[in-house]
Order: C-alpha cells, then sequence, then structure tokens
C-alpha cells in the first residue's frame, strides 16, 4: 500500500482567466472530500468552474492511475492559482489615444491525498 502522506497533482497553466476569480471558486472546494467538490463544482454559477472541474478530475485520475488510491477516499489537500503572464493589449481611445487592456493568465494547481477520516 502506498505512503498514506503522498499527494498527487495536477497543474492546468495559462488559463485565460484572473487568478481572482479562480481563487474564488478554490477557496470553497479546499478540505473537502472529491464527491463534495463535484457537486459544488457542479451547481456554481462561476465561469472558473469548468477549468477547476478539469484540474480536479485530472489530480484525482492520476491518483488513480498512478498511486492506485481510491476517488472515494480522497481530498483536496492543496488548491490555488497563481498568475500567469499576462498579455496586454490597446483598444484605440479619442484623438488618436491607446488604453492599454491587460488580459490575465493563470496556473491552476489541485493537489489529493487520502482522507484522514479512514477507520
Amino acid at each position: 500500500m502506498p505512503v498514506a502522506s503522498e499527494e498527487v497533482k495536477a497543474i492546468a497553466r495559462y488559463i485565460r482567466m484572473s487568478p481572482f476569480k479562480v481563487r474564488r471558486v478554490l477557496d470553497q472546494i479546499r478540505g473537502r472530500s472529491y464527491r463534495e467538490a463535484l457537486i459544488i463544482l457542479e451547481f456554481m454559477p462561476y465561469r472558473a468552474c469548468e477549468p477547476i472541474l478539469k484540474v480536479l478530475r485530472s489530480a484525482v485520475a492520476n491518483a488513480e492511475h498512478n498511486v492506485g488510491y481510491a476517488p472515494a477516499d480522497l481530498i483536496i489537500t492543496q488548491a490555488f492559482a497563481d498568475q500567469g503572464p499576462v498579455l496586454k493589449r490597446f483598444r484605440p481611445r479619442a484623438q488618436g489615444r491607446a488604453y492599454q487592456i491587460r488580459k490575465p493568465t493563470c496556473h491552476i494547481t489541485i493537489a489529493v491525498g487520502l482522507g484522514a477520516e479512514e477507520e
């Protein structure tokens, strides 16, 4: 049997979304079981739920395939969004001026591990 403290993670990089908006959703699922997190993400109204759901499913698939953990036993041990590179674009304004538009990206990382509720 694998070591109980081992974490398995998945990372989505260069997601075209603000890290602030992604963190708002990640804060809701951190520390919860895989099943609870799936239900929460399915019914939250935010656009950030879609890439987070993808990363969560990937992390659980990694844990199941690479380490042999059962998905029902997994909890989300870490979930965070780091800032990625910012795409800088310019919008024309009145009298020949230009206005800078910043299009942020982020890197989403989710780690899953075995829960403490094993009895």
